[in-house]
């Protein structure tokens, strides 16, 4: 099924206008300072606000909406990086995730130019959704893509997150073809992204992305965002889901290692 652009408002800003990088504006909901999961070594996070997917696993429903985060422009947002720029160009990178950081592509990309001034290393995590409002040079300052890939059935992909598969696919063969270095996230949760036929369907689709693949990261679903919902006034469905077994997520993995893949 083709991807269909999301057109609102809130997109529309986000997408609006060509000025110099550093006054580019866009929305944050939060930085860290010394994340240890989220790419390698230790990273500077920039977490973006506005997200199009409905998971029902998600942990931070209070970034789905793109003016609920702080709005900055790109000097606003590096100024918060540059003190520690000089730790994590030998510790790690940055890395901008979100919501979804391509929900601001202006933004990001402005941004991602900003910090390879730096010369730091940069790792962009998306699921990959809305690339078709990117040109192929906007990766230029993307070193690293973490892509999440949340299930490998595309009616139980629309069930989990209300969007579709293709475009993430899609999105994974382009880095390929981009020369982009990935790293795949799964998040595991039991009764929804475990079943063994699934696991398999989503290997023998990123063993086709070759050695662009340099890393799998099976991520075992939590309930410390559960919270979350109740304070947006959302109705969490997955509030009975147990956290996987250490058996469940030592046969995930393994799922991917007898592939070949690193996997954490």
């Amino acid at each position: 099924m083709a991807n269909t652009p999301d057109t609102s408002p809130e997109r529309k800003e986000a997408a609006a206008g060509s000025i110099a990088d550093g006054d580019v504006v866009g929305y944050l909901h939060s930085v860290e300072t010394g994340a240890a999961a989220d790419g390698p070594g230790v990273r500077f996070v920039f977490f973006t606000s506005g997200c199009q997917f409905r998971c029902l696993y998600c942990h931070n429903p209070d970034t789905w909406k793109l003016h609920r985060g702080r709005k900055v422009t790109v000097d606003e947002a590096l100024a918060e990086l540059k003190p520690l720029a000089g730790f994590f160009k030998f510790a790690g990178g940055v890395t901008i995730s979100g919501g979804e950081p391509l929900m601001q592509p202006e933004f990001v990309g402005a941004l991602f130019r900003k910090v390879k001034e730096l010369g730091l290393h940069t790792a962009l995590d998306t699921q990959g959704f809305l690339h078709h409002d990117t040109d192929d040079s906007f990766y230029d300052a993307v070193d690293l893509v973490m892509l999440d890939i949340k299930h490998s059935d595309p009616v139980k992909y629309k069930e989990l997150t209300a969007q579709e598969l293709q475009p993430t696919l899609d999105f994974a063969n382009r880095m390929v073809r981009l020369g982009k270095e990935i790293w795949i996230r799964y998040v595991l949760v039991p009764g929804w992204t475990d079943d063994v036929d699934d696991v398999e369907r989503l290997v023998d689709f990123v063993e086709t992305l070759g050695k662009a693949v340099t890393r799998v990261d099976v991520l075992p679903f939590h309930q410390l965002g559960a919270h979350k919902w109740e304070e947006v006034g959302m109705e969490y469905a997955l509030k009975d889901t147990p956290t996987p077994t250490p058996e469940l997520v030592d046969r995930v993995k393994k799922q991917f290692a007898d592939r070949g893949f690193l996997v954490q």
